[in-house]
């Protein structure tokens, strides 16, 4: 009775910390193909797979665009006892001469609501590593802008998050602020003392469902809402297709961004390997040729735990 009500309280907590102080720039990495890949937003969803698995995704946004956002994630995780489970994500995401470099690692605790749907709480806590080589830029003639006076190299910038994980075999709930503080880093060398937002604080919402639809296909809509400070709440939609447990076929629109297909092929509930394309429904589609989104999944079982249920999320 003691856990439930100090489990009461953390999570009275935790929803005080994600809606407090939300006013709503985009500036973490985002994934079209995110209900496969929420770890690198919550770090309640370490543990899902009830298995060790590794993720790799390879984003490239506004192909043919010079200096267009490119994102690399690389992410583990694992039970590993009773109801504990760990994840480490690394990510780099470069934008023009901009580059992050993060490393994250994720604890979550499970909690049984009944025989099948459970509830995560995590943790997140890692750093990026920024570096901006404001010297290398072309200014155009006349202009005198102190912040292309020095260089940004290379700056150590920590932080922590926390998340929830609500879901059962069917259907998921997911509330998450992957980075809580608000970070900023300084130019030492720059004589105006420039100082930059490193770290500004993401809140995410998403969920989606499996609806079965025959003894060969299921439906499965999901959406995710992020929002952060000084720009609009944007909304992710897909609503995609399952054929005979093996393939995955779908469309999403994201909210004032983009329209795209999302395709994956399931290989012995195993090996996974997916494909994302997204369609610029903003003026920017006269300056690119699209986005390119590209992900692999694995997961390692023991020989009592090959015959699985299948996983849609």
């Amino acid at each position: 009775m003691k856990f439930k009500l100090n489990m009461i309280r953390g999570l009275g907590i935790l929803v005080m910390l994600i809606v407090t102080n939300t006013s709503f720039a985009q500036q973490d990495p985002m994934y079209t193909q995110y209900f496969f890949n929420s770890q690198t937003i919550n770090p309640a969803y370490a543990g899902t797979w009830n298995s060790l698995g590794f993720l790799a995704l390879a984003r490239h946004q506004w192909v043919s665009w010079n200096g267009a956002p490119e994102t690399y994630t690389f992410s583990v995780q694992s039970p590993v006892r009773h109801n504990v489970a760990l994840g480490l994500n690394v990510i780099a995401d470069n934008v023009g001469r901009e580059k992050k470099f993060g490393v994250w690692g994720d604890y979550a605790y499970k909690i049984r609501i009944n025989e099948i749907t459970s509830l995560r709480m995590g943790l997140k806590a890692g750093f990026t590593n920024y570096s901006n080589n404001f010297l290398s830029y072309v200014l155009l003639p006349g202009v005198n802008d102190p912040l292309y006076q020095s260089n940004m190299e290379n700056k150590f910038v920590p932080n922590f998050g926390v998340g929830l994980y609500l879901h059962n075999p069917t259907w998921y709930l997911g509330l998450s602020v992957p980075k809580i503080m608000h970070q900023e880093i300084v130019s030492n060398d720059n004589p105006n003392n420039f100082s930059l937002q490193s770290d500004i604080r993401h809140y995410f919402f998403e969920g989606g469902v499996v609806i079965d639809l025959g003894e060969s296909m299921k439906f499965k809509p999901t959406f995710l809402t992020k929002a952060t400070t000084g720009a609009p709440v944007q909304v992710d939609l897909t609503a995609n297709f399952l054929f005979n447990e093996k393939f995955w076929l779908g469309a999403m629109f994201r909210t004032g961004d983009a329209v795209g297909i999302i395709a994956q092929w399931v290989f012995d509930n195993d090996l996974r390997i997916g494909y994302a394309y997204d369609y610029s429904i903003s003026k920017l589609r006269n300056y690119h040729n699209g986005t390119h989104e590209v992900m692999v999944s694995y997961e390692l079982r023991a020989l009592k735990e090959r015959i699985v249920s299948p996983r849609y999320f």
